[in-house]
């Protein structure tokens, strides 16, 4: 065991470019694993429902062909998580693929662990009927039909599989898994070297998102992990950890920001201190990991719900404006009156007003202020696309002519800047399973293969 450890994030997502100088900085350190997380659920559930890649075949090989070359000149591993960004079993392949053909071009051998988390549905069902299957933050009780409805089905991997892979093969050059907890592979990497475990899942928790915890935000970070702390400094020299910049990121996605829960137990914060050891660098120390009585992990399912059309424009009529929420209201009475599929449920209509609560709601602390012009996204989903366009014209048609109190000009009332003014979206995907599930191992789940290329 080391009583140091140094791990070099490039990017906080695989594929969303790497500043070569800061990256080269940080293999300059001499870090003994490079990590980054390949996806997520923050683009929403599309990623695994259709599927879909978080990023394009391009950018995967550009940063991936900056990381292979560290790791076969430097001998520096990799362990890239949630390949692909739904983790799926054939993005882990893809993954595999690309980086395949890097390393025949350019002459590399490396050994790959490949970490899979697809779900069988059976497994869920039986987890479903046995009551080890709670609703994950606001997620409503799984249903049978919310399985049947998944077109496919991940668990979030945790540290245990990755340690089992380092364990049984020491030598291993790259680590690709399917979707997993953020911080699991930095914090496997760690628990190799006897750090504690609050110490090292605090650390995954913040540098999986790159130098987000840096002023200004930035890509490339490196963690120096000890038994009891962890220090932080972001790659490039325009950037600075600060304990602010830090503890600030701690927040992050969090329902609370003191304990953080995940596969195994909960992250203790509140005795989290956080002291700059530098004008660029920050030490994080006391925070505690408290071991659940039974280890879950999260599940994640999507499946294919409708089709969806939708348009976009602007209004900069203030009496129109003073009066959108009934204008709205109003339009969307019509048309439920015209689809009898609106009435039923099958389909649905939804407005988004911006520049007038359109991003936070009903959370929006300014709600009475009126502005100059809005944009107005109207979208609508059914089960086929053609009723989707159908009736999405029609909404569009009724927000364009719709006469309202007050009203002087008898032109239109909305600038429309795209032309045809309804664009098709296609599948629309929903979280058909978003639960925890009780497991007896924390790697049976998780089946791995080794290959060499």
């Amino acid at each position: 065991m080391k009583e140091e450890i140094r791990i070099l994030t490039p990017n906080g997502i695989l594929g969303y470019g790497i500043p070569e100088e800061d990256f080269w900085r940080g293999v300059e350190r001499q870090p003994d694993a490079m990590i980054v997380d390949g996806g997520s659920t923050d683009p929403g559930p599309y990623l695994l429902g259709l599927p879909k890649t978080i990023v394009s075949r391009d950018a995967y090989l550009r940063d991936l062909t900056l990381m292979l070359n560290a790791c076969a000149t430097r001998k520096i591993p990799v362990y890239i998580s949630s390949a692909g960004g739904a983790g799926i079993r054939e993005q882990v392949d893809m993954m595999v693929e690309l980086i395949e053909q890097i390393a025949k071009r350019d002459g590399y051998h490396f050994k790959i662990a490949k970490i899979y988390s697809d779900i069988d549905p059976e497994l869920v069902r039986q987890g479903l009927a046995q009551g080890k299957i709670a609703p994950c933050g606001s997620a409503p009780a799984l249903q049978e039909e919310d399985i049947d409805q998944s077109a496919r089905i991940v668990a979030q991997i945790g540290a245990e599989p990755f340690i089992k892979v380092l364990r049984e093969h020491p030598d291993v050059d790259i680590i690709v898994s399917g979707r997993a907890y953020d911080p699991a592979p930095f914090a496997a990497l760690c628990a190799m070297h006897g750090i504690e475990p609050g110490i090292y899942w605090h650390m995954g928790k913040i540098v999986e998102c790159g130098a987000n915890c840096a002023e200004p935000k930035g890509k490339v970070i490196l963690a120096t992990v000890r038994r009891d702390s962890f220090d932080l400094e972001p790659m490039s020299l325009k950037e600075r950890c600060t304990p602010a910049s830090v503890a600030a990121h701690t927040l992050y996605e969090k329902a609370r920001p003191d304990l953080l829960t995940g596969p195994g137990g909960t992250i203790d914060l509140r005795e989290a201190t956080y002291e700059p050891i530098s004008d660029r660098a920050v030490r994080v120390s006391g925070s505690r990991f408290i071991e659940a009585p039974a280890y879950t992990v999260k599940l994640e399912g999507a499946g294919i719900v409708g089709m969806r059309t939708i348009f976009i424009g602007g209004i900069r009529d203030p009496i129109l404006i003073g009066q959108i929420d009934d204008y709205l209201c109003r339009v969307k009475a019509e048309a439920f009156k015209t689809y009898p599929e609106l009435r039923s449920g099958q389909a649905q209509l939804i407005f988004h007003v911006y520049g007038m609560n359109g991003v936070m709601g009903e959370f929006e602390p300014l709600a009475d202020v009126v502005p100059h012009e809005i944009g107005l996204l109207g979208e609508v989903t059914a089960p086929t696309q053609e009723l989707a366009n159908t009736i999405c014209n029609s909404v569009r048609i009724d927000v364009l002519h719709m006469p309202y109190e007050g009203q002087v000009a008898t032109a239109g009332n909305f600038a429309i800047p795209l032309n045809p003014p309804e664009n098709p979206i296609g599948p629309v995907c929903k979280f058909t399973v978003y639960h925890v599930m009780e497991i007896e191992s924390a790697d049976a789940l998780f089946p791995f293969e080794i290959v060499e290329i």
